[in-house]
Formats: C-alpha cells, structure tokens, sequence
C-alpha cells in the first residue's frame, strides 16, 4: 500500500476528519469532486493550493478505509496503486 502521508487528521481541524496536509479540506470534499465527474484538472483548477498527489492520496486513503481497493467505482489510477 502506498504512503498516505498527506492525509492528516487532528481533532482541532475539520472536528478531526481526514483532511489534506492538515488544511480545512477533506478527504472527503476531494473525493466527492472526483465522484460527482469532476476531473483531476478541474479539482486542481477550482483548489489550486492542492496539487496531484493530493487527490491521489485522498482517493487511495479512502479505498484502504472503506472500500475494497479493485472496486470498478474507483478510477484505474486509483486501483492501480493497490496492485
């Protein structure tokens, strides 16, 4: 599994939700983004204090939590970091 190190989570920030190097967005904003159609351009245009890793890593912490990492609902960058 890759390195998740961007992904941070503290109780005094977002009440402790997974956020991005420790700044007010979610793992979850970023990957509702990718999940509503948006692309990874269109995120990094709309937030442009993020860059790629970033979104990499949101999407990879959320399979390695949640879901099974071959999920076919999950983009093949994101599956492929699990093979």
């Amino acid at each position: 599994m890759p390195e998740l190190d961007r992904i941070t989570q503290d109780p005094s920030v977002m009440g402790g939700k997974p956020c991005i190097r420790g700044m007010r967005v979610t793992v979850g904003m970023v990957v509702g983004q990718i999940g509503a159609g948006h692309t990874i351009e269109e995120v990094l245009s709309d937030y442009p204090y993020l860059d790629r890793e970033d979104i990499l890593q949101a999407q990879c912490f959320l399979t390695s939590n949640f879901l099974p990492p071959t999920s076919k609902s999950f983009p093949q960058s994101v599956r492929m970091a699990f093979q």
